[in-house]
């Protein structure tokens, strides 16, 4: 029998507030590429410019929110913080009349996304056993990935129960929002750390990272250079043929494949080592944009989307366990707060770039860039010297 500890409380809650702000987010996020090319007849660059900007803008947050809370040695004021702003940010989204209100409303949000951010996994971090950090990344993924596959379900309901009116949809969207808010601040418990420091809030770059936390980092960068946003996956099924009024299916599978994936992965992280999982979920990607790249019919669409849901449950809560493995206790919300922050940025470029290829070149070139610079992150993870993480007993 597995008598291994049952994951903590604190786990549940948090992955319950990711799965109600998740739902909220990902209805905004399946109908805003509808929203800017159809309904504001903005061209896909400029999409790329939006999601790219409002995250690196953002990433700064990130840094912040991590170095205050390893300093303060308090997590959940800053994860309500940023979960209210994101909050607060959703009603922005249908008052919005062209490119800047919008690009003003995802920077709300993804500033308060930079701040829970470091935190929220430090606090994981700080209540589960080493032996099931992995399990405990899985299952806030997953739990936030529910609401991920839900969301797009729901958009399409919406959308035909209102005539396409996809503004009163993003009000109702705002819903889930405020209730994930209100879960967090009535249900999440956070047990007392040691006395705040007197350290710097500063931070003081690079060097005064864990050495091997530098080296994720720097991997992690890479690799979130490959990784544009989910929605260039719905226009790739759009150009095969989908609707725009069905285009939310695009991302409901993609959020079901890595919903069924997440917390397995992360489980079995516990047990094998995680830098293999990595490198097999970096392989999948490569395979997926190079699918995608050829595919040309919707079902050759669906398939390749399946396998990029498939890598992010190989890739994102194995990132966090590897980071919270390396990074010593008093800075493991600044070592989070600075991988999201250099995450940020790479997604800034990778969002742009895509664009902009996408525009000149077609879907085809953006999908096989992505790939390449994909294997390009999974070698320089193969040659990084390998520390192992703890094992589960």
């Amino acid at each position: 029998m597995d008598r291994r500890p049952k994951l903590p409380r604190t786990v549940w809650v948090l992955g319950i507030v990711s799965l109600l702000m998740d739902l909220s987010s990902e209805i905004y996020h399946a109908l805003l590429p509808a929203f800017l090319t159809v309904t504001l007849g903005m061209p896909v660059a400029a999409m790329g410019a939006i999601d790219g900007i409002a995250e690196a803008t953002a990433s700064m947050s990130k840094i912040v929110s991590g170095r205050l809370s390893d300093r303060q040695q308090r997590r959940k004021p800053w994860i309500l913080l940023g979960y209210g702003m994101a909050a607060l940010s959703k009603p922005l989204f249908p008052l919005a009349q062209g490119a800047l209100p919008v690009m003003g409303a995802r920077f709300i949000d993804r500033v308060g996304k930079g701040i829970r951010g470091a935190p929220r996994d430090a606090m994981i971090a700080d209540e589960t056993p080493p032996q099931l950090r992995g399990a405990a990344y899985g299952l806030r993924q997953a739990l936030d990935t529910v609401g991920g596959t839900i969301a797009p379900l729901a958009a399409v309901g919406l959308m035909i129960l209102l005539a396409n009116d996809i503004r009163t949809v993003f009000w109702i969207a705002a819903i889930p929002a405020f209730l994930s808010f209100l879960f967090a601040w009535a249900m999440l418990r956070e047990t007392p750390g040691p006395a705040p420091t007197m350290m710097a809030v500063k931070w003081g770059g690079w060097r005064h990272l864990d050495l091997q936390v530098r080296r994720l980092i720097a991997v992690g960068f890479l690799f979130g250079l490959a990784r544009f946003s989910e929605g260039f996956l719905i226009l790739k099924a759009m150009d095969a043929g989908l609707a725009a009024q069905w285009s939310p299916l695009a991302l409901a599978l993609f959020s079901l494949s890595f919903m069924l994936l997440a917390y397995p992965a992360g489980s079995l992280s516990d047990r094998v080592d995680p830098r293999s999982l990595l490198l097999g979920g970096i392989a999948l990607l490569v395979a997926a944009d190079l699918w995608l790249a050829q595919a040309g019919d919707l079902w050759a669409v669906a398939f390749g989307i399946i396998l990029w849901g498939a890598h992010m449950a190989l890739t994102q809560g194995i990132f966090a366990r590897m980071i919270a493995d390396a990074a010593p206790d008093h800075e493991r919300a600044t070592s989070f707060g600075a991988y999201f922050f250099v995450s940020g940025v790479a997604t800034l470029l990778a969002s742009l770039g895509a664009g902009l290829i996408w525009d000149r070149d077609g879907a085809a070139m953006t999908f096989t860039a992505a790939a390449g610079v994909a294997a390009l992150a999974g070698a320089m993870l193969w040659l990084m010297p390998h520390r192992p993480s703890p094992a589960a007993t």
